[in-house]
């Protein structure tokens, strides 16, 4: 087997660089899918079922690529490239089409090609990161990983206050079907920034060749059939699955339920809390479609500005206490919203005369703490205990942790949970604050071989 190198921290960077633009492509469906579905007339109640798209294609797609790539090799291109390039391409051509939809099923439908896409972009990056870095180099891997998804999911979130803010476009100014033109400008820029970076990716990145004993198994998978042989891998690694990525599910289940709920229904609740209303043909609903996008994008300037900071705290605690604590903020902060303002000012940052930074920010403080932890440390803790010649169909199983309770929410809180809320987007924001500090409990409770994880 070939010994790992060890790589400086412009190399890491850069063989993540590619996912800066599959996060700005999931940015832009966080804080504009729910917005979109209702400038073409979905109601309310109808959100959770118009996201099924997400973790279905994820829960299919995933593990499926995750068994592919384990079992590629190309001379050329690689084993996880190829994938990192076939989705980038795929995801931008939804993105741009995106904006024009003149119909709920036209934009569903999208979803379910840009979601696709963007798993398979998205599952052989995880695996990437055990191919190319020594165990040791792990926690900075993953962390990179971090860093752009906040980064990419912030520029995602800012782009359209930026043109707003720049006087490019008016805030009023929409297309024919009632979607703002900041949207459609945001989606054309997120297409160009999914491809591009991943090419960056692609040309400045090489992988490790497989050693002679996987040239075997590529080569019997062949024989065998791909579709076979990858359905008998991903039932395999079911039946072998470590002991440690099992403790996983609970404590990825609540957080990821969490998040669908807040990525949903922030809209409607910063609508609804700041302004008393529901009506999305109100201005008021606008800004709070803006608002949601500057909240988004600044817990994630929090995320990529805390991640490499979180490593010291990781080495010294251990992922377990670190993601506690990180789960345990966020969830406070969303549980607190009713009690947030945007007129009640929090701090002012000395810049053209002042930006005045509201108490309503306090939520992306906390999330951004939250998100950072989420995107990096359930993943080492997993990558410790997986075996290193099946990293792609563990990490696309792992998948299954975020997509299963993005499914179930989609379910429950389409034909109940909704009701028992008393149909107020509010409510839900402060179950997913719940939902995360239980993930954050159960944490605590991972048991490992490996006695630094304790």
């Amino acid at each position: 087997m070939t010994a790992k190198k060890s790589l400086n921290f412009f190399q890491i960077m850069t063989m993540n660089f590619g996912f800066f633009g599959v996060q700005f492509s999931f940015g832009l469906q966080q804080s504009n899918l729910s917005a979109i579905y209702k400038y073409l007339g979905a109601n309310e109640s109808e959100l959770p079922m118009l996201w099924l798209a997400g973790p279905v294609t994820g829960l299919v797609v995933q593990p499926i690529i995750g068994a592919i790539s384990d079992n590629t090799w190309s001379p050329t291109f690689g084993r996880r490239k190829p994938f990192f390039l076939i989705g980038a391409v795929i995801a931008s051509i939804a993105l741009i089409l995106m904006p024009y939809s003149n119909s709920l099923w036209m934009a569903a439908s999208l979803l379910w090609i840009l979601d696709a896409a963007n798993n398979i972009a998205l599952e052989p990056y995880r695996a990437f990161i055990s191919d190319k870095l020594p165990e040791k180099q792990y926690s900075l891997g993953f962390l990179m990983q971090s860093f752009f998804t906040g980064l990419g999911t912030t520029m995602a979130n800012f782009t359209p206050v930026i043109l707003v803010s720049f006087g490019v476009l008016a805030l009023s100014d929409k297309m024919e079907n009632g979607i703002p033109l900041t949207t459609l400008w945001a989606f054309l820029i997120g297409a160009i920034a999914s491809t591009l970076t991943i090419l960056i990716t692609v040309f400045t990145t090489s992988e490790y060749p497989p050693t002679d004993e996987e040239i075997k198994k590529i080569n019997k998978s062949k024989k065998v059939g791909i579709l076979s042989n990858t359905i008998k891998e991903i039932v395999d690694a079911f039946k072998e699955m470590p002991f440690t990525m099992k403790q996983l599910f609970p404590v990825m289940f609540f957080p990821w339920y969490a998040m669908f709920c807040y990525w949903q229904y922030l809209t409607s609740a910063l609508s609804l809390s700041l302004f008393g209303t529901l009506d999305q043909s109100s201005i008021f609903f606008n800004k709070a479609q803006l608002l949601t996008g500057n909240i988004n994008g600044t817990y994630n300037i929090i995320c990529f500005s805390i991640a490499f900071l979180l490593l010291p705290f990781a080495k010294k605690f251990g992922p377990k206490k670190l993601h506690f604590f990180s789960l345990f903020i966020g969830g406070i902060g969303l549980i607190s919203l009713p009690l947030l303002s945007d007129k009640s000012i929090l701090f002012s940052i000395p810049i053209n005369g002042g930006i005045m930074i509201s108490k309503i920010y306090l939520i992306s403080l906390a999330l951004g703490i939250t998100w950072a932890s989420m995107m990096s440390m359930p993943y080492q803790i997993l990558a410790n205990s997986i075996p290193s010649n099946k990293t792609g169909i563990y990490m696309g199983i792992f998948n299954m942790f975020i997509v299963v309770p993005m499914i179930i929410q989609i379910f429950s809180m389409q034909f109940f949970v909704y009701d028992l809320l008393s149909k107020n987007p509010i409510s839900v924001i402060q179950l997913a604050g719940t939902f995360l500090i239980l993930g954050g409990i159960f944490s605590l409770f991972i048991k490992t071989s490996d006695e630094s994880q304790l």
